[in-house]
């Protein structure tokens, strides 16, 4: 090869790699880095195992400083211990309940493995403000919630709003997919995975998304549901840009390698199965929730394989109208047979 030809080539291949870049400008991930975030974040679970139960009203009152309105609602409506703001030593619901859970050893143990866990919160902190940069660099007028980390006793709340200015996180539902307890309470095995720190995010800003937006399942076909979920999705690739995929949508690593290489495979099957427009309930719910494998499909398959098929479509209604913004996209009201038209998504 002749210098001149090496030096054409070089230049193909350079013009190559700056139309590559050009192209994927619209998909770059903002800077939000002047975005101010100062975020208010609270262990309520660290403070509850500080009580001296032998004189726990002291303590429950002390509490109640730190949190007046949001003690009352973790302690009746979360936990249900029906103290009902009745903090004296005596009261049924103090005794039974609150001072149960502080010295029975299988929930003291809960707190010392919670403890143990996170000593801080510092790495979650950071992860969540950095996503709630995102939320303002979006949504300029969303207002930031407190954070309160706390220990439901393995009743399976990971993260949820109160009022409108709060998140609870539940730590115990965190503690890794190895955590022995989970199985005793029912988990099943194949939820264990989610339950790990880098899950924390999604399952806060999934709550958020949740609490406006919330899924509606009655009475809508699967490709309404699907759309529903894939917008989600979509929410959550913005918000938390650095989580892969597999965890946003709680799949293994197999699990989201396998989607990838048979789009055009599950979405003949939806439609040779004429499920797209079904609204049995029996035969398409699986298709949007969570479970070991999806029916009909290959073992590795994961369940809840119409959420990731939505945000194929979603994706390519985007690139399809690529002047809509997040807002738009989340709030706009289209049915889903016009949306996945106006998609124009194919399978690849």
């Amino acid at each position: 090869m002749s210098p001149l030809q090496f030096c054409c080539m070089a230049a193909v291949v350079i013009l190559f790699f700056i139309s590559l870049l050009g192209c994927s400008n619209s998909e770059e991930i903002p800077d939000v880095s002047s975005v101010k975030v100062s975020l208010d974040t609270r262990r309520l679970d660290l403070d509850l195992a500080k009580i001296d139960t032998n004189h726990i009203s002291i303590g429950v009152q002390q509490l109640y400083q730190k949190y007046p309105d949001f003690l009352n609602f973790y302690l009746d409506t979360l936990m249900g211990f029906d103290i009902k703001g009745n903090y004296s030593d005596t009261a049924k619901g103090m005794q039974l309940g609150l001072k149960t859970f502080l010295t029975f050893k299988d929930y003291r143990g809960l707190f010392d493995s919670v403890a143990a866990h996170y000593p801080d919160t510092k790495e979650i902190d950071n992860r969540l403000t950095q996503g709630f940069q995102f939320m303002k660099h979006y949504f300029p007028k969303y207002e930031i919630p407190k954070i309160i980390y706390l220990v439901s006793g393995l009743h399976n709340w990971g993260a949820f709003t109160y009022e409108s200015n709060k998140v609870g996180i539940g730590l115990d539902m965190f503690l890794g997919a190895s955590y022995p307890f989970y199985n005793s309470v029912g988990l099943p095995e194949y939820l264990t995975t989610h339950r790990q720190a880098v899950y924390i995010p999604v399952a806060v800003f999934s709550t958020i998304y949740q609490d406006t937006h919330p899924f509606v399942p009655d009475n809508r076909s699967l490709l309404d549901m699907m759309i529903q979920k894939g917008k989600e999705q979509y929410f959550l690739t913005k918000i938390i840009p650095h989580t892969p995929d597999s965890v946003r949508l709680g799949y293994t690593s197999n699990q989201m390698d396998w989607c990838n290489a048979n789009e055009v495979m599950v979405y003949n099957f939806f439609i040779s199965q004429q499920l797209l427009y079904s609204k049995d309930g029996q035969k398409i719910y699986r298709y949007v929730f969570d479970g070991p494998t999806s029916v009909g499909m290959p073992a590795q398959s994961p369940g809840n394989i119409g959420t990731w098929m939505g945000l194929q479509i979603v994706k390519s209604y985007v690139q399809t109208h690529p002047s809509v913004t997040l807002q738009q996209l989340i709030e706009q009201h289209i049915d889903a047979q016009n949306f996945l038209q106006e998609s124009k998504y194919k399978p690849r």
